[in-house]
């Protein structure tokens, strides 16, 4: 049976953002920048399911390697890659365009950010994703 519309009492929408909630446990409670991840010893940020993302040195180092000092304290990690946002693409919400900066040497081609927005494709994904696995994170978004 194909149905046209949604329940028109929202039931759809209610399973769909907790499914989403359930998907994204994995996001870290609260980000932070690069300069105080280099500082740590063990680098990491807790998650909302009370586990710990932790990042690997090595990873940022080569960021901090493209980053000016300015760069690498306003950079928080990890990068979140909005999926589900854009047709076709992916979103990386970014405030100060260092994302976008990261993301152009990563993929060593110009990565626009416009209105505090980068949009990227699978394609560059699949590389940023390579070089970049412990600073970058996935939300699944509607």
């Amino acid at each position: 049976m194909h149905i046209n519309n949604p329940a028109p009492d929202g039931t759809f929408e209610s399973c769909l953002k907790d499914d989403l909630k359930t998907l994204n446990v994995h996001l870290p409670r609260k980000r932070k920048t690069l300069s105080e991840l280099l500082e740590e010893k063990h680098p990491h940020v807790e998650c909302g399911d009370g586990t710990a993302h932790f990042f690997k040195k090595k990873e940022l180092e080569h960021l901090a390697g493209m980053l000016n000092n300015d760069e690498q304290r306003t950079l928080r990690l990890p990068i979140i890659i909005e999926v589900g946002s854009v047709e076709g693409g992916m979103t990386v919400r970014s405030k100060t365009g260092t994302e976008a900066k990261v993301f152009s040497k990563v993929l060593e081609m110009p990565v626009a950010c416009t209105s505090d927005i980068i949009t990227i494709f699978r394609p560059q994904l699949n590389v940023l994703r390579k070089v970049l696995k412990t600073t970058t994170q996935y939300v699944f978004t509607t």
